[in-house]
């Protein structure tokens, strides 16, 4: 990877990213992302044919996931006899 292309993807300042870029975020391939943005799990947006997912909806789904998931981690855990 280049020193610029690099820099795009670590750019915290960057409001809508490509579908390539936001599947680097989430460390996902991007297929997995694109089904993710299908399902409605990712927001993504349309800007003339391009396909963009807004930088925060980023740390929004992970937040959703992460909320999803936790309880059904507590609920498997075993107490302590």
């Amino acid at each position: 990877m280049d020193t610029a292309h690099l820099a795009d993807a670590i750019d915290p300042t960057l409001v809508l990213l490509t579908v390539e870029e936001a599947a680097r975020r989430l460390q996902i391939g991007r297929t997995v992302c694109y089904r993710l943005i299908r399902s409605g799990e990712l927001e993504s947006i349309t800007v003339g044919h391009l396909r963009r997912v807004p930088a925060d909806a980023v740390p929004e789904f992970v937040t959703r996931r992460r909320k999803r998931q936790r309880p059904a981690a507590t609920l498997t855990a075993v107490p302590a006899a």
